[in-house]
């Protein structure tokens, strides 16, 4: 029974967190002074900040193999990717939250379920011709036991997503997805295009291993043999018996690893306390992926970042668009077409992807909303931030964010609208600018840092 006193405390907890903060440029809610133009579907700017609700877990999203597991280590929250739940906190916010699980990444080595990466198979005589139909990047310049990240476009441009591809033999490939399911575009462009291939999800389910403790947690796991593995290699292996894949990448710019166990529904527990085991003696933690980490690295997150409707050009993968690739793909008609007009001066799109720093307190938890973005004056908002975090390393508040392109350089001033909680002062933006991103150096620079010091806009 809810007593009148219990409500009357409900909505008082409540209404703080629902009252829209920030600009009042808005007009039902809706902020109409961002430059939305160019898409059919508007980004919801709405600043309705934190609301207090409860996940539903029920049956129809999947529990993956590592769930139970994730409850067992301190899970407390989650959301849900590609149609599974996927784990987003392990540290509660009075033990110090996500900056806790961010020191275990950075200083030691820490364990992600990313069960949620499905994974789905291409196989068969025909396999790297249909990947390389559905990829902008050159499938044929993948050797067997290597990998890459790449994207898939529709036929306007848009990114579908942004995997990680492994090849884990001659005729096979694996799509390590992000957060849209692809499967059903690759089924639906094989019914038209009739490749001699397989399409589907297998019972594969990743886990990271990153931090700067990662080679020797997984050299105690598979032997002195895994510190061969270059950048986005593959070695195959056993834990606790069970057959695996491993790679050298991750969600981070740490160095790191994925684990992707087979047959994963039989051996989920096999592995992760093999993993707690052997991580014991070197600090290991069960953490959420660190989105702080990865947007210090300038590594995008799918639906936060990017969806159907970016250009790669507007944010930051330009270089996933060869110039040299000779066989056509999914996009490429209009990708080139976009590329030709920005090279004109006039580029089809009204906002692009920048790195911001900038000020307010420090930003400790993921962002309930798209941030608006005003110029300099803090006049009407005209871009939106879409990934915010606290940088320890660089004593600031960074973010990801779409500014107008006439906004874009490194250096350009600009003003932010954080809610109350991070806010220098109530109702009022805090000054930021636009900076280069990466924020910060990584272990192992990605295929768009090293085109660029290879003085390339793409990468091979």
């Amino acid at each position: 029974m809810i007593t009148a006193e219990h409500a009357e405390k409900t909505a008082e907890s409540i209404a703080p967190q629902t009252m829209p903060q920030g600009p009042r440029h808005v007009v039902g809610g809706q902020c109409l002074t961002v430059d939305q133009s160019d898409r059919r579907v508007p980004i919801n700017l709405r600043q309705s900040g934190r609301t207090p609700v409860e996940m539903l877990i029920s049956t129809r999203v999947r529990k993956s193999p590592y769930w139970h597991l994730s409850m067992e280590a301190g899970c407390w929250r989650a959301t849900v990717y590609n149609r599974v739940y996927h784990p987003r906190g392990y540290v509660r916010p009075e033990d110090g939250g996500a900056m806790v699980e961010y020191d275990a990444l950075v200083n030691h080595v820490t364990l992600w379920n990313v069960a949620v990466e499905r994974q789905i198979r291409v196989k068969g005589p025909d396999a790297e011709a249909f990947v390389n139909h559905v990829i902008t990047r050159d499938a044929t310049k993948i050797q067997p036991m290597a990998g890459k990240y790449v994207i898939l476009c529709n036929e306007e441009g848009g990114i579908l997503n942004d995997p990680v591809l492994l090849r884990v033999a001659q005729d096979e490939f694996w799509f390590s997805l992000s957060d849209s399911d692809i499967e059903l575009w690759l089924r639906g462009v094989n019914a038209t295009k009739r490749f001699d291939v397989s399409i589907g999800e297998i019972d594969v389910c990743p886990v990271q291993i990153q931090g700067p403790k990662s080679e020797a947690l997984m050299v105690d796991l598979f032997g002195e043999a895994v510190r061969a593995i270059p950048y986005y290699g593959l070695m195959e292996g056993r834990v606790a018996g069970h057959e695996v894949i491993v790679s050298q990448t991750g969600f981070t710019g740490e160095k790191g690893y994925e684990i992707y166990l087979k047959d994963a529904t039989l051996h989920a527990e096999d592995m992760w306390d093999a993993i707690l085991d052997a991580g014991h003696k070197h600090s290991l933690m069960v953490i959420a992926p660190a989105h702080h980490r990865r947007i210090a690295a300038g590594i995008l997150s799918y639906g936060q970042d990017v969806d159907s409707e970016t250009l790669p050009f507007q944010c930051n993968l330009a270089y996933q668009v060869p110039r040299n690739k000779t066989a056509d793909y999914i996009g490429k008609a209009r990708l080139e077409a976009v590329r030709a007009e920005i090279e004109a001066g006039r580029p089809p799109f009204a906002l692009t992807m920048v790195g911001m720093a900038l000020g307010g307190r420090p930003i400790t938890d993921y962002a309930p909303d798209f941030w608006l973005i005003s110029g300099e004056d803090g006049g009407d908002p005209v871009g939106y931030v879409t990934s915010p975090w606290y940088s320890p390393e660089l004593e600031t508040n960074i973010a990801l964010g779409y500014v107008p392109v006439g906004m874009k350089e490194v250096g350009t001033p600009l003003s932010v609208w954080l809610p109350d909680e991070y806010a220098e002062t109530s109702g009022a933006p805090v000054a930021a600018r636009v900076v280069e991103v990466p924020f910060r150096p990584s272990v192992n620079p990605n295929a768009r840092e090293r085109a660029k010091l290879s003085g390339r806009d793409c990468a091979y």
